[in-house]
């Protein structure tokens, strides 16, 4: 491209532009997903299960090609992590100056409604988050990363599918589709995080549920910037505040943080 794209601004321009088509490449006429299932040296069809780890990966192995291809046109290479669950899925490292990187994620979710999703875990708030030139799970340090992002998919799962029916590869077109209307999103992950914990007792990032708010970047720390969400999460559980029965608890919400803060 004859712009260089080096700004996150740029970034996320050119990232914006390029997934408008997306939904177009993963679906048929009738929004249906393309894939259908696996087959086997026989040519026999297996339909795929509704499991979202399943469809998530599947998702992910359908759209690399077309990942990889953008980020050749805007000059960038593309870092796979070197370990299993390290942080990020895609590393975006600029060809002509290796120090400008950026951290894109994917994250899948399925609709519950018309505007509310299951949602999706953003990343750790531990070690790598906290100290930000740690290597640890992660595949550059988190502050060599000029800006991280999700590339986010939404879709709606269809109850149709028989997981135990095998088809042949003469009627593909009669297989029905596992997951259909899916809607691709690319955003800042603290546009879209919560203040909740994402997973338990592990320690992820919660994203917000409703879909629009999820497509606009209209997240929980949205009012206050990223600087408000970095030092929320890297201070979550950490902090004990009086309670009125003279007992003290743990910060986990933007609403005790803040008035500890003496922000609002």
């Amino acid at each position: 491209m004859a712009e260089e794209i080096i700004t996150k601004e740029q970034f996320s321009s050119c990232f914006q532009n390029f997934i408008k088509f997306l939904d177009t490449y993963v679906c048929d006429e009738l929004n249906n997903w393309n894939i259908k299932g696996f087959i086997d040296k026989d040519k026999n069809i297996y339909t795929i299960s509704d499991d979202t780890k399943i469809i998530s990966k599947i998702l992910e192995i359908h759209i690399f090609p077309l990942i990889y291809n953008f980020a050749q046109e805007i000059g960038y290479n593309i870092i796979l992590p070197s370990c299993q669950n390290y942080y990020p899925d895609i590393s975006f490292v600029n060809k002509q100056n290796a120090a400008i990187k950026f951290a894109v994620d994917f994250k899948s979710t399925y609709r519950k409604s018309k505007d509310n999703c299951n949602g999706f875990t953003l990343g750790s708030h531990g070690e790598y988050f906290c100290r930000r030139t740690s290597t640890k799970n992660i595949q550059f340090p988190y502050k060599d990363y000029k800006a991280h992002y999700c590339l986010g998919i939404i879709y709606t799962r269809v109850k149709t599918c028989d997981e135990f029916k095998k088809y042949s590869l003469d009627n593909i077109l009669t297989i029905p589709s596992v997951i259909k209307d899916i809607e691709f999103f690319f955003t800042e992950k603290w546009q879209i995080a919560s203040d909740r914990s994402g997973s338990g007792n592990t320690a992820n990032i919660g994203s917000i549920n409703r879909i629009s708010d999820i497509i606009k970047g209209n997240g929980t720390f949205a009012k206050y910037g990223e600087d408000i969400f970095d030092d929320y999460w890297m201070n979550y559980g950490k902090i004990q505040i009086p309670c009125k029965d003279g007992k003290t608890k743990k910060i986990t919400s933007l609403r005790d943080f803040l008035k500890y803060k003496g922000i609002e």
